[in-house]
């Protein structure tokens, strides 16, 4: 089977909302994030928290809608991978970035047009992030960045701020 133009970018668009509605409720603070319950082949059922975990166990019936649903994983794991965070967010935005494609090109953009607009784009945000980043330097900024990604437990922010005092923060 094969899907042309606006068919095929519906069905694929279908699977990338599919994907992502999964792994947007893993999005943000511990609350109101939401835990996600995976069947698996063997054993009982995984609790995840984290969208590349939701991402990557999701499979979908329709060829169509999976093709969509392996974009998006795909951004997931790459995100994983370079970054070791942000892969609920990147699910969330390449859904819209996609979505808002899908839009634009039913109404007449030429898609080769978007990609060039949206390299550019990309472009000036990497160019832009390491002129604005903060770096961290003291122990309390540590525990706090350590707390957040701790979901909140204060005392293991500060379990790790302790910890990178005493092996460094290159180790």
């Amino acid at each position: 089977e094969i899907k042309f133009s606006n068919e095929g970018r519906a069905s694929i668009l279908a699977g990338v909302d599919i994907l992502a509605k999964a792994v947007s409720v893993t999005l943000g603070p511990k609350r109101p994030r939401r835990n996600v319950i995976i069947e698996q082949a063997f054993g009982g059922p995984k609790i995840a928290k984290d969208g590349v975990t939701v991402a990557k166990t999701m499979t979908l019936k329709d060829k169509f809608e999976n093709l969509g649903a392996h974009l998006v994983q795909d951004v997931a794991q790459k995100t994983n991978e370079t970054a070791e965070d942000g892969t609920t967010t990147a699910t969330v935005l390449a859904r819209a970035i996609y979505a808002e494609g899908v839009k634009n090109v039913a109404a007449g953009c030429n898609p080769m047009d978007l990609r060039r607009s949206a390299q550019a784009a990309v472009d000036l945000v990497v160019d832009f992030l390491p002129k604005h980043t903060k770096t961290i330097t003291t122990s309390e900024e540590i525990a706090q960045v350590a707390t957040i990604s701790a979901d909140g437990d204060t005392h293991v922010g500060n379990l790790i701020a302790t910890a990178m005092e005493k092996v460094g923060k290159k180790a």
